[in-house]
């Protein structure tokens, strides 16, 4: 089981740490959502909970609650930059189905 960062997503999540002057980590899970039936979920940890797995990758921990784990086992979290936009992308080997938004996914 792991979660992993690219180059770009680990020196964005270091970079929002810095700001932010906090933090161990970050927070990734999943919600029922969408039109696809789950949404990512992406926050910076100030602490590990009891119940997190924590990878690391890059040099970055990366925290992911069980119940999540199950459904984003072995995802590539990415950092993409176009245009005036950016966004974290995910790589998930257990997406099915995702919606045309690219917002939510099924498994």
């Amino acid at each position: 089981m792991a979660i992993t960062l690219t180059p770009a997503a680990a020196e964005r999540v270091r970079h929002f740490l810095a700001e932010r002057g906090r933090g161990v980590g970050l927070r990734l899970g999943v919600r029922k959502t969408g039109c696809s039936g789950f949404a990512y979920v992406v926050n910076y940890a100030d602490e590990v909970d009891a119940g997190d797995r924590v990878f690391e990758s890059q040099g970055v921990r990366v925290l992911v609650d069980t119940a999540s784990l199950n459904l984003i086992d072995g995802t590539e979290v990415d950092f993409i930059r176009h245009g005036l936009n950016e966004a974290f992308r995910f790589r998930n080997p257990n997406v099915r189905v995702e919606c045309g938004c690219g917002e939510s996914f099924s498994v």
